[in-house]
């Protein structure tokens, strides 16, 4: 009876066990098997797409124009980083112009960046008109903003200004002892 019992687990060449455990869980060899045949034909089929010769100036045009703007991306960006440390003021000033672009010019620039990359992004409509409104709203501030970051420019007029400071006024205007201007006036005498 003992073996009536085992054969009705394990017999005819079956393993009642194991088949009812794939029920419930993925065997893991036949999950890499599948996870592999699938990788060995994706990569069949992108090679497949580099076997057609290119033969004109065009195509090897083309394929190089394919391959530009994911780098010039990335150099954009890095650059305004960059921009923003060299010269401050000329950063601050180009990114208030930024502030006037209205929020869908914004989506659909995102919206090409996505789909170029493989996403798909929808902008509405109505918002639009609310957008631009929103934006034109905000150019005279966005011009105060440009003017005041202008005037803190080491050329700038009045720069030096000392404004209703009468103490600041007076060190400035006091002489103070320089070996530099000595020495040039000395050598004009």
């Amino acid at each position: 009876m003992d073996m009536n019992w085992l054969k009705l687990f394990f017999g005819g060449g079956r393993n009642a066990v194991v088949e009812t455990a794939e029920a419930f869980m993925e065997n893991t060899e036949a999950g890499a098997q599948r996870r592999a045949d699938y990788a060995q034909s994706a990569l069949g089929q992108f090679g497949a797409e580099f076997q057609v010769p290119r033969k004109g100036r065009f195509d090897r045009f083309m394929d190089g124009l394919n391959r530009l703007p994911r780098p010039l991306i990335v150099i954009a960006v890095f650059s305004l980083f960059a921009s923003a440390m060299y010269d401050p003021l000329w950063f601050a000033e180009r990114m208030q112009g930024l502030v006037l672009v209205p929020d869908p010019l914004w989506w659909l620039a995102g919206t090409v960046v996505a789909f170029y990359f493989g996403g798909r992004f929808q902008m509405k409509s109505q918002e639009f008109s609310q957008a631009i409104a929103h934006s034109t709203a905000r150019l005279p501030q966005v011009l105060d903003n440009i003017r005041g970051i202008r005037a803190l420019r080491h050329d700038s007029p009045g720069v030096a200004e000392t404004g209703t400071d009468t103490a600041l006024s007076q060190a400035a205007t006091k002489p103070t002892d320089n070996a530099a201007v000595r020495a040039w006036r000395e050598g004009r005498k």
